[in-house]
């Protein structure tokens, strides 16, 4: 049992070394937060998270299509293959649409898909952004205004880095209540109970934030926002407001979309472009094409095996 968890652990890894970087990124590149102190509150908050408030999706992924405890483990491992050939393509990746659309593979491979959780799943991918971009967009309004009545530079200092801990410690339960879904989900209702799923993924998470998410920190951290300290702790809270929403809901959402969202209403709301047209091609071609790609893969792998096997 514990070899087809395997893949599980392995992509809860992935996401926590990877999507850490939409958490404490901005702050951490630029030197506002300790590197150090980061990935510790963010893998404390993380765990919580997911098993405080990661119930809802795990039943909704673990519901989306009924398929054995060996194909679950298998559509695991097809995601994280998909995500990790997409990245070394360089496109932009959605750990939840590789997952997703590796379980769709299999379930109209069985002919079992509920129809109704897909649709609200792929409806958030489409809010998701758009979200984003409202919240960020309506909080720079209302922090700029509170933040320009404030005189003293070093309290405005104050200021910004009491609301960046703050938003990162929510940041980091978000990305966990959500995302746990994606990491064990597929195995609820199968094998174990789901407050331990969410433990197993939570944790599983929690470790590749505190061993391997320098890296993409530091360099994707920098990347995602070309922004003031200010504005990139409105981006974080944009972004995290919103993927808390959707755990509420239990539909698990892309950290990174958010993230790119709450930039794009970080610059309607400052009349500056944080943004191209070809970037926006590239992250959308991305996301259309990650869980397509899954799809095909899960459904060929049990064509494959149904003609050897």
């Amino acid at each position: 049992m514990f070899l087809l968890f395997l893949p599980s652990i392995f992509l809860g890894w992935s996401l926590g070394s990877n999507d850490a970087a939409n958490i404490f990124g901005p702050p951490v590149s630029s030197g506002v937060i300790k590197y150090k102190n980061a990935i510790i509150t963010a893998s404390i908050f993380v765990i919580i998270g997911a098993v405080v408030g990661g119930s809802a999706g795990l039943h909704n992924i673990g519901n989306l299509s009924q398929i054995s405890l060996e194909q679950s483990s298998l559509a695991l491992l097809i995601a994280a293959i998909t995500v990790t050939v997409m990245t070394s393509i360089g496109l932009p990746v959605s750990t939840t649409q590789a997952v997703v659309g590796a379980i769709v593979g299999f379930g109209i491979f069985g002919g079992s898909v509920d129809f109704s959780i897909l649709n609200k799943i792929w409806l958030s991918w489409i809010g998701t952004p758009i979200g984003a971009g409202i919240f960020s967009f309506i909080f720079y309004k209302l922090f700029s205004f509170v933040f320009e009545k404030i005189k003293s530079i070093q309290s405005q200092d104050r200021f910004i880095l009491v609301l960046t801990w703050i938003v990162g410690i929510y940041g980091s339960y978000s990305l966990g209540a959500n995302n746990v879904a994606n990491v064990t989900g597929v195995f609820n209702g199968i094998i174990l109970n789901t407050q331990l799923l969410a433990l197993i993924g939570g944790v599983s998470i929690a470790l590749g934030i505190l061993t391997y998410s320098r890296k993409v920190m530091y360099t994707v951290g920098s990347k995602i926002v070309n922004l003031d300290h200010f504005s990139a702790m409105i981006v974080m809270l944009g972004a995290a407001i919103t993927v808390w929403v959707y755990s509420l809901i239990g539909v698990p959402v892309s950290s990174s979309q958010a993230i790119v969202g709450a930039v794009i209403g970080i610059g309607l709301s400052t009349g500056t472009k944080t943004f191209n047209k070809q970037m926006i091609l590239k992250i959308i071609f991305g996301w259309i094409g990650t869980p397509f790609i899954s799809g095909i893969i899960s459904f060929s792998v049990l064509k494959i095996m149904e003609v050897f096997i």
